[in-house]
């Protein structure tokens, strides 16, 4: 069950960009005594990017922190724009954008706090996820019913999908 702003998904998506920390996850992260950093991923959010990537959407993920684990687990997802360790994101986003072809009115964003604002507000559509602060559930024109780590990507690559196939 979705809350806050809940605008319909356009049918033209061409590209979905995400935050990591906070979206793929549930916002923690694991730093062991030797300074290993684990994340855990949801299987279900992995199919759902599977499922964009075969259906000719672009995905895109962009993240202010740089992990091992998310480059891996991107590579298996076969997540081909994958950009950490980012300070603009915005200007990210636009690099993938010009090179793909697409406009951005075509694009979607999903974020879960406030690094990801300017961001959000510059994509076509903006979603937050449900355990985002409160001051991007306003900003966002939809927020999913799912928390990060624990749905929300595939609820978003649902959504997606469901829109580009009955505009």
């Amino acid at each position: 069950m979705s809350t806050g702003n809940q605008k319909p998904f356009p049918a033209d998506i061409q590209l979905v960009g995400f935050d990591v920390d906070g979206v793929f996850t549930d916002g923690r992260f694991y730093l062991s005594n030797d300074g290993v950093e684990s994340k855990a991923f949801s299987t279900q959010d992995g199919f759902g990017i599977r499922q964009l990537v075969d259906a000719g959407i672009h995905v895109a993920v962009i993240s202010g922190r740089k992990s091992v684990a998310v480059e891996l687990r991107m590579a298996e997802l076969s997540v081909k724009h994958v950009i950490q360790g980012c300070k603009d994101k915005v200007a990210a986003f636009d690099e993938i954008i010009d090179r793909l072809g697409v406009r951005i009115d075509q694009t979607a964003f999903v974020g879960d706090d406030v690094p990801d604002l300017p961001l959000l507000r510059h994509a076509g559509f903006s979603i937050a996820v449900a355990n985002a602060v409160p001051a991007i559930k306003a900003e966002c024109d939809f927020t999913t019913g799912a928390s990060g780590g624990t749905g929300a990507v595939r609820e978003v690559c649902e959504l997606i999908l469901n829109a580009t196939e009955n505009p």
